[in-house]
């Protein structure tokens, strides 16, 4: 009797672990561009955005307009970020986005 009902346990154990990746919402964050930048085919002004990031989909929006939708992962980094800082590329293209109090950084695939 005891191990049947902790099979049950380890098995409803599992199914809620692989259930929660499903539940996850889209993570927000804001960033401020200082100078005109490339990201995929989009041309992004200097201002403020703000990411979705989506798994590996990020959603760009500056104000309630969408600016665009690429593609990127999480990189692990040495040591955490100390502010938000954006890197670009020698001809202006987003690389990457580093967030304050994260040691984990947003890359951006190359298209």
């Amino acid at each position: 009797m005891r191990i049947n009902s902790l099979v049950r346990f380890v098995a409803l154990l599992a199914v809620v672990a692989l259930a929660v990746p499903v539940l996850a919402k889209p993570v927000s964050k804001t960033i401020n561009i200082s100078q005109p930048a490339k990201l995929g085919s989009s041309q992004l002004t200097a201002g403020e955005y703000r990411l979705l990031i989506d798994g590996t989909k990020v959603t760009i929006q500056k104000g309630n307009k969408l600016v665009a939708e690429v593609a990127a992962h999480w990189e692990q980094r040495g040591e955490k970020g100390r502010y938000n800082s954006v890197l670009l590329g020698a001809n202006g293209e987003l690389k990457e986005v580093r967030f304050a109090g994260e040691n984990r950084v947003l890359v951006f695939s190359a298209e």
